[in-house]
């Protein structure tokens, strides 16, 4: 019997995902990939898109019919950091998905000759085959960690799971006058905005639009919810999750001011774990978070064993680098600002600038 046949030339395509045929075709090929992430799906990035203002793209490798290599793209441009083409924007994974034996060089020269036609002068691979020793590009592999673990199997082996110390405070949270609730609609949409945009204001921030959550939710589904604890009726700590091939992924969450004297995160995130379990995942994953930060020393806390995540910058020639860390210098002092800004101020103006944040 006769191999397939299969073109022996490779040929790299931009697309705008404006045809439906074309994104159930990319969501083919990315439910079954191995290495895909909740971010590779167009449904990530046409969510945040809309969500965002900004426009979702991508660069296909096919061979004749055949979609072998995938690169989703996110098109953002802002007044304050300049234009830039991530991977995946608003997301913490992604990069370039490839068939076996398909080799990355022509979607990294592709996207780099997309970045400089759409007057982008960086980009941004998070995760992935990764251009190391490529011309242009900075490769990393220290600057942010994954956090992930197997679930118990039952509630009691969850609790035990934790380390003694962070069990402590679960406890607390337990025997705290909290309630929990887990839904989809506005009112939990509206509770969770309230509670994240105040977190993230006291970190410093700026909050994403609320169509951004709003748009992700809608997109994915049942493979996303919002988990809410409430003191005395009234919302103290909140968590949009994302659930993807049995793990979930508490991506979107903070707390009030009074949720730590309450430890109304430590019973969320517990909760979470339970409600997880419940709908049959068997694994945690907490996410990313930047070496040595506060949240990962946290995460760290609760048992979680850090794995070193490899991202790649693309800077154009002559062009200087592209700088939206909040860790860096250049903005301490307007997150020292922000922090001090009325809630209202800066839920106001926070959307405009996150746009551009990715």
């Amino acid at each position: 019997m006769n191999a397939p046949f299969r073109p022996s030339l490779a040929a790299v395509r931009a697309t705008s995902l404006a045809e439906v045929d074309e994104v159930r075709r990319i969501e083919a090929f990315v439910a079954g990939h191995p290495d895909a992430t909740p971010f590779h799906r167009p449904a990530w990035l046409l969510a945040a898109a809309r969500g965002t203002g900004n426009r979702a793209r991508a660069v296909l490798l096919e061979r004749g019919w055949e979609l072998t290599g995938y690169l989703p793209l996110l098109e953002v441009h802002s007044p304050l950091f300049g234009g830039m083409l991530a991977s995946s924007g608003f997301g913490v994974g992604g990069g370039i998905l490839l068939a076996g034996g398909e080799d990355a060089g022509p979607l990294f020269a592709a996207l780099e000759e997309l970045a400089l036609r759409l007057s982008c002068p960086a980009a941004e691979l998070r995760g992935g085959p990764l251009p190391e020793g490529r011309a242009g590009w900075k490769v990393r592999f220290d600057s942010h960690c994954g956090f992930v673990t197997p679930l118990a199997a039952d509630d009691e082996a969850q609790l035990l799971a934790i380390p003694r110390k962070q069990r402590a405070e679960v406890r607390k949270g337990l025997g705290t006058d909290l309630t929990v609730e887990i839904g989809r609609g506005e009112a939990d949409r509206a509770d969770h905005y309230a509670v994240y945009a105040e977190s993230v204001r006291n970190l410093g921030t700026p909050v994403f639009p609320r169509r951004l959550f709003a748009e992700v939710l809608d997109a994915f589904g049942e493979d996303a919810d919002i988990l809410t604890v409430r003191h005395k009726g009234a919302p103290v700590a909140s968590v949009l999750s994302l659930y993807h091939r049995g793990a979930v992924m508490p991506y979107w969450g903070g707390g009030t001011m009074g949720a730590r004297r309450l430890r109304a995160n430590d019973r969320m995130y517990f909760e979470l774990m339970l409600h997880a379990r419940r709908r049959g995942c068997l694994a945690f994953d907490f996410g990313r978070s930047k070496t040595g930060s506060g949240a990962y020393e946290f995460k760290r806390n609760w048992g979680f064993d850090p794995q070193p995540l490899g991202y790649a910058s693309w800077t154009a020639p002559g062009q200087p680098a592209r700088d939206a860390d909040p860790t860096s210098n250049r903005h301490a002092a307007r997150i020292a600002l922000w922090k001090r800004l009325p809630l209202a101020v800066a839920n106001l103006a926070g959307p405009i600038i996150s746009r551009g944040l990715a």
